[in-house]
C-alpha cells in the first residue's frame, strides 16, 4: 500500500515539487524528507519509486539537491548558487539514442543513489530553459511553496487560490472592515 502524500499542495514540476517537500501549515514547519519513507512518498508521486531507491544515502542526495535548488531559485544568475547544482548534475548525463521509434534521449546516472537527485536537478534546467520567468514563490507571507505560473498572462501570485489566495483575500477583507468600523 502506498502512503498518501501529506502535503497540502502537490503537482508542480519535479524540481519545484522537491522544494515543496518543506512546507508550513498552521505556523508549523513540516518536512516530507525527514525519513526514507517520506522520500518514497515523494518518488511515488512522480512515478519514480520503481526507478530509484528510497534509502538513507538517496535521501541525503535528494536533500542536498533540494538545498542546491533553493539557493539557485533564490539567487538566479549567481555562479556561486549554480555550482552545487552543477555538482549534482555531474552524477549523470543525457545520452542521445536511436530507437525503433527514432531519435531519443536516455538519462544515465553514475550511481543509483543520485538518480532522483540528478533527475530533479535536470528538471530544474528544463524549467530554466522553458519558463525561467514563471518560477515563483507564493505571495502569501507565511507560505514557503514554489509554483510554476501557468496563467495566460503570467500574473499568478499564489501557489493555490484555494489555500493561499483565499487567505490573502480574507485578510484584506478583514483589514478593510476593521478600518471602516473601528
Amino acid at each position: 500500500m502506498t502512503e498518501i502524500d501529506p502535503r497540502p499542495f502537490v503537482g508542480e514540476p519535479l524540481a519545484l515539487d522537491l522544494l515543496n517537500t518543506r512546507w508550513q501549515e498552521h505556523g508549523q514547519l513540516h518536512d516530507l524528507l525527514e525519513t526514507p519513507d517520506g522520500l518514497r512518498v515523494w518518488l511515488s508521486g512522480h512515478g519514480l519509486a520503481e526507478r530509484f531507491p528510497a534509502d538513507g544515502a538517496s535521501l541525503e542526495a535528494v536533500r542536498a539537491t533540494r538545498a542546491a535548488l533553493y539557493a539557485a531559485v533564490d539567487r538566479p544568475g549567481s555562479d556561486e548558487a549554480a555550482r552545487p547544482v552543477d555538482a549534482i548534475l555531474d552524477h549523470g548525463r543525457i545520452r542521445p539514442v536511436l530507437t525503433g521509434a527514432g531519435p531519443g534521449e536516455r538519462a544515465e546516472v553514475t550511481d543509483p543513489v543520485w538518480g532522483a537527485a540528478w533527475t530533479a536537478a535536470h528538471d530544474y534546467l528544463r524549467l530554466l530553459t522553458t519558463a525561467a520567468d514563471r518560477i515563483r514563490l507564493c505571495d502569501q507571507p507565511d507560505c514557503i511553496r514554489y509554483f510554476l505560473d501557468t496563467s495566460r498572462n503570467g500574473t499568478r501570485r499564489w501557489c493555490s487560490m484555494a489555500l493561499c489566495g483565499n487567505r490573502a483575500k480574507a485578510a484584506r477583507h478583514y483589514a478593510r472592515s476593521r478600518g471602516t468600523h473601528g
